[in-house]
């Protein structure tokens, strides 16, 4: 009986041990911007997120299959370490949703974010081709007005586009993921001659 006992205990303690690894080396948050250091290309958000961005992503449920996609617009302009950047999204219900974050880069890297919808400042670092943000955020109350502890990880592609991976998690579990791409908008002829 006593045998029993320790197998069972040894094998919990295996079974804890495995879950632990996982979640500390082989999971999304295991990720830390230190990883990407000296990554190229190298990702500077006052010079990646800057003009209009457009964008298209799809957002997973707990379960894991998508519950909606949507399309976006960006406009950010920054003013030295500061930038604003207007959000405007549409998704396949038709429903459309506007954001405004307010970001802050100092020389080393480190970002402050603010947004209405922001519970507090959130946090995150450019470190190589990578930009790492954490944040809590308030859902809408058509989405049910939850406060979810927020991940994105954005990943510089040598063509200038940017691939976006959100987790989202309430009492540590999660809940939610949002994969996204943005890409700066081309500019037509006409635009150039304006900017010129």
């Amino acid at each position: 009986m006593m045998e029993n006992f320790i197998f069972a205990l040894l094998g919990a303690g295996i079974v804890i041990g495995a879950v632990w690894m996982r979640s500390a080396f082989g999971t999304f948050r295991a990720q830390r911007p230190q990883d990407y250091q000296g990554t190229s290309p190298t990702f500077d958000i006052r010079k990646h997120l800057n003009g209009v961005i457009d964008c298209e992503g799809v957002i997973y449920g707990p379960t894991g299959r998508v519950t909606s996609r949507f399309v976006g617009e960006f406009n950010a302009v920054w003013q030295g370490e500061v930038g604003r950047m207007d959000e405007h999204f549409i998704y396949d219900n038709g429903n459309t949703q506007d954001r405004e974050w307010t970001l802050r880069v100092d020389r080393n890297g480190q970002i402050k974010a603010t947004a209405p919808d922001l519970i507090g400042v959130g946090d995150g670092w450019q470190s190589g081709s990578a930009v790492q943000l954490r944040y809590r955020i308030k859902l809408p109350e058509s989405a049910g007005g939850h406060e979810l502890d927020t991940i994105d990880w954005m990943y510089l592609a040598p063509s200038g586009a940017i691939v976006n991976r959100s987790q989202f998690r309430k009492f540590g579990l999660p809940v939610g993921e949002l994969v996204a791409t943005m890409r700066p908008r081309a500019a037509t002829g006409d635009d150039r001659l304006a900017a010129e």
